[in-house]
């Protein structure tokens, strides 16, 4: 009897220890650094809120979360990058409209699909565009700009971002709302259009407020409008494109994580969940604000569906601005 039951007995221990794996292989990620893929320069708003979420879960959950840009093709190289990773948690990405919505209908011969190709992981913030110029500026508020571009078409410059992204489409409506017509000057990454406005280059910026706020905080930059439907709570004294007489106008943009399709669900909750605790954090909170973004947690099928609907949404979008890359 003994004989028999010493083999059932090494068998159940060699069971017990098989069915225990995944749990322990989750309960220890993650057992390596992380790297986090910023798609754009430093210096803009993906980059300081992705900074801003590699330095916090580092310091809250002694995680190491390494950021790493890799920026070119309105944020779609990387994305790309991302997508070609082992799906194993080890590596995320900082998305958002600019390289998942806008981009794939920009760059036609895109061989990935936003939908399909990646996981979204979690929602992190979202924020307003900003119309600003120099502190120095002839314009004082947006009629001022409006009067001058219907007295004198095509002559107003303003700066984005990047061709095609959703900065550069937020001033393309704003320009159809108002009937009137301002030239657009795309340049690599938000910093080099922000130096360009303050040195008076063009006569406005067209920006995230992450971007923009510490020249607006600082008095270098004149806020004229946010184009968001609710005013930023960052910059509370500065009206809406739609209080201004433009009804119904709302642009504003979002952040994120997402990781290759394929990724683990029990990583895809826990780096949910944690990202979820930083958000409810005061400090995280104040942090994000003082970036001039709104955090905002998700579960990943929210921000899944969030996806969706504006890839479907900004299709005609893009294609009624003629925006084409150069």
């Amino acid at each position: 009897m003994k004989k028999l039951l010493l083999p059932v007995a090494l068998l159940a221990a060699v069971a017990g220890l098989t069915l225990s794996t995944p749990a322990l292989a989750q309960s220890a990620y993650p057992a390596k650094p992380i790297r986090l893929i910023i798609p754009f320069p430093p210096g803009g708003g993906t980059d300081i809120l992705s900074r801003l979420v590699a330095q916090k879960l580092t310091e809250t959950f002694q995680w190491t979360v390494i950021p790493d840009n890799k920026a070119g093709a309105g944020g779609t190289i990387g994305i790309a990058e991302a997508i070609k990773a082992a799906p194993t948690g080890y590596d995320m990405v900082m998305g958002q409209k600019d390289n998942l919505v806008v981009g794939p209908w920009l760059y036609g011969n895109l061989p990935w699909d936003p939908t399909r190709d990646l996981v979204a992981v979690a929602h992190v913030a979202y924020t307003p565009v900003v119309i600003a110029t120099a502190a120095n500026s002839k314009y004082k508020t947006l009629a001022d700009v409006v009067a001058a571009a219907r007295a004198a078409p095509d002559t107003i410059t303003y700066g984005s971002p990047g061709n095609g992204t959703t900065i550069h489409l937020a001033g393309n409506l704003f320009e159809k709302a108002a009937n009137i017509q301002i030239r657009h000057i795309p340049y690599k990454g938000s910093n080099p259009a922000l130096m360009d406005a303050l040195a008076g280059n063009v006569d406005l910026l067209v920006s995230s407020v992450p971007s923009a706020i510490a020249q607006i905080k600082a008095g270098k930059l004149r806020a004229l409008a946010v184009t968001s439907a609710a005013r930023s709570s960052s910059l509370p004294d500065v009206s809406t494109v739609a209080e201004l007489g433009y009804k119904g106008f709302d642009v504003s943009t979002w952040y994120g994580l997402f990781m290759p399709v394929g990724t683990p669900a029990s990583v895809v909750n826990l780096v949910n969940a944690k990202v979820g605790e930083l958000l409810a954090n005061p400090d995280v909170k104040a942090a994000i604000h003082a970036q001039g973004a709104e955090p905002q947690a998700m579960k990943p099928e929210q921000f899944s569906n969030l996806l969706k609907t504006d890839y479907a949404k900004w299709k005609d979008i893009v294609q009624a601005s003629g925006a084409k890359v150069e």
